[in-house]
């Protein structure tokens, strides 16, 4: 049965082993599997548009990242709200793109999801067909492309702000990336955070940050951001010592993307909950 692609015809060449059809000419996907599914599958890559939404969509809340000494640290906390209402206490925001960077998701839950796993099958595609993995800066771009392909949906209140962080070979050192709703992408040399309560936990990271700042104290700083923002903000998840559940933290460096377990940050969070987090009318806090 002959193979088709856009209505075109794909043939194999004459040295080809593979299984796999061999592209000519226009009917060549490229190496964007974006681009490829926007192709073949345009009804579903972007989503049509709508004119209202009777329901209240899940949406996932605040998420950060801080450059330190060796690299970058992401974190989020683990609750999703849909309106008034909590959706989802167990959420992970911060997922591995590939071997050297990591993406943090706010907004839209199902869309920012989806988007995550696609950036993931992209990088992996394009390793595969061009055999050379993308720089740090051309993923942030990919990303910022699939971005602005919701630009639509984000216009109707479906908004997905991500952030990008990882390890830059070529330049032994962590970056970090924002960016916003068109799709722009910026840089920070510092910190960054989104989401509902990314106000109190950037105004917690300020207070802290420091160039040389290590990695151990990078990720006591973002799980302290986190609960300073649960402490103010009704959409951001704190610790749940009864469920155990605690933000999701990874730490990107010269090893690559590495997930803390539960247990760590249990432990970590556990130390810090002693400190200022308690509150003042916690037992044993001090008076205010």
């Amino acid at each position: 049965m002959a193979i088709t692609l856009c209505g075109e015809p794909i043939t194999s060449g004459p040295m080809q082993t593979s299984p796999l059809p061999q592209f000519y000419g226009a009917t060549d996907p490229g190496a964007s599997f974006f681009a490829l599914m926007r192709r073949t599958s345009p009804d579903i890559t972007p989503l049509p548009l709508v004119d209202s939404i009777p329901f209240d969509v899940a949406h996932a809340t605040t998420i950060v990242a801080i450059r330190c000494a060796t690299g970058v640290v992401m974190a989020g906390d683990r609750r999703a709200t849909a309106g008034h209402a909590i959706a989802g206490r167990r959420m992970e925001k911060v997922a591995p793109a590939d071997e050297w960077s990591g993406v943090a998701i706010a907004g839209a839950a199902g869309m920012a999801v989806e988007m995550v796993r696609l950036f993931q099958t992209q990088l992996e595609h394009y390793e595969k067909v061009q055999g050379d993995a993308l720089s740090l800066e051309g993923k942030a771009n990919q990303l910022a492309q699939m971005v602005r392909a919701n630009l639509g949906m984000a216009m109707q209140g479906f908004v997905v702000v991500p952030l990008f962080a990882g390890y830059d070979t070529r330049r032994d050192s962590g970056r970090v990336f924002t960016f916003d709703a068109t799709g722009g992408r910026y840089e920070e040399l510092d910190y960054a955070t989104s989401g509902s309560g990314s106000v109190h936990a950037r105004n917690w990271i300020k207070a802290s940050w420091y160039e040389t700042i290590s990695t151990d104290e990078a990720v006591d700083l973002a799980i302290r951001s986190l609960f300073a923002a649960a402490d103010e903000d009704a959409a951001t998840g704190g610790p749940d010592l009864v469920r155990r559940i605690y933000p999701t933290v990874a730490v990107i460096d010269a090893k690559g993307y590495q997930a803390l377990s539960d247990d760590a940050i249990e432990e970590r969070a556990q130390a810090l909950l002693s400190g200022p987090e308690r509150g003042a009318n916690a037992p044993g806090g001090a008076a205010k």
